[in-house]
Order: C-alpha cells, then structure tokens, then sequence
C-alpha cells in the first residue's frame, strides 16, 4: 500500500443487496466512488472492486460493488481499506491545500533552524494534525503531535520537502523524555 492513497474504509454490510456502508476518507468522494471507479483494497485479496453504484442515506455512503450480489458477498468485506494510485491525485490549486501523501515524509525545522524530525502521518480528530517522529540526535524520544495550521506551519516547501514551523511555548516538549513520560499513554 505504499502508493496507494486511503480513500475509504468498508464498516459494514448494508441491507440484503450487497450495498455497503463506507466511511469516507477522501474529500472528493463523487471524483473517488464514481461509477466505474476501481479501488484498490488493503488487504490486496479483497480487490479491486468497481464501483456500480453509490447514494447517501443517513449521513454515510453505501457503494455496490461490481460482484457483490447480496449480503453474504459483501460480509467479507467489512473492515476493508479502498484505496487509490496517489498518481492519479492532482496537486491541489490552491497553494495553501496539500493531501496529506505530499506532507508525509517531510523534514520538520523550527523557524529558529532547529530540526524536529520527520512527518510520519497526518491526522484529522476535529482538526489536522502532523505526527512527528523525531529526528536522531535531539532530546525527543516521542512522536509530538503538530497542529496543521497557518499559525504554527508557517512554511511548506514540496520541492526541497521541508516544513517549518513556529510552535508555541511548550509544543515540542511533550516529545521530550525524562521523567513522567511513561505515565502519558497515548492520548492527548
């Protein structure tokens, strides 16, 4: 799934025809689950699937796939990842938009030159968030979560694939080790 962009997830079967319900994962899903779209699938044996048909009903989109006839085909479904070749993805026009493929990977410095670390994923919980690996040799032994916005990520630079960012007092320390760390869990 290395060049595969996730667009949607299968949760579960809808109905008796074979409709399933999928949580979108994209922001274009008319472009994503138009009729004759093939979408790969993680896990690979599961696809592709072509889309027959999609509606909305109650806030979430049901998708008949080409070949799963009733509810027995689509039960195996369940929890599968549809995805798509990121080379079929455009950059976006507007040079304040990324997709979250084009900011993974990328280095992350502070607007004082200091080096972070590296954009592993990209989070959307309310609001999007950069998780950043630390690089080697800082004090960081943690992921520190970043918030995407203009305030703190004052630069994105696709071409030399740097992000700098302007953090508020105390961001980054939440990635430093040293006592209390373990009892943080994962939650913030």
């Amino acid at each position: 799934m290395e060049d595969a962009l996730v667009v949607g997830r299968i949760l579960r079967p809808h109905g008796l025809r074979g409709e399933l319900s999928v949580e979108v994962r994209t922001d274009d899903p008319g472009q994503r689950f138009a009729v004759g779209s093939v979408l790969g699938t993680d896990p690979p044996g599961a696809g592709p699937l072509t889309v027959e048909s999609t509606r909305w009903h109650s806030g979430r989109l049901l998708v008949s796939f080409a070949g799963v006839a009733d509810r027995t085909d689509a039960e195996p479904l369940r929890g599968t990842w549809l995805t798509v070749d990121a080379a079929q993805v455009a950059p976006s026009p507007d040079p304040d938009e990324f997709h979250d493929h084009e900011l993974t990977g990328l280095t992350v410095v502070t607007v004082a030159g200091e080096l972070v670390g590296t954009v592993t994923d990209v989070r959307h919980h309310g609001q999007s968030l950069l998780a950043v690996a630390p690089a080697a040799g800082t004090s960081r032994r943690a992921e520190v979560l970043v918030p995407f916005v203009a305030a703190i990520a004052v630069e994105v630079d696709l071409v030399t694939g740097r992000l700098v960012i302007d953090p508020p007092p105390g961001l980054l320390d939440l990635g430093q080790g040293g006592a209390g760390e373990a009892g943080r869990g994962g939650s913030q």
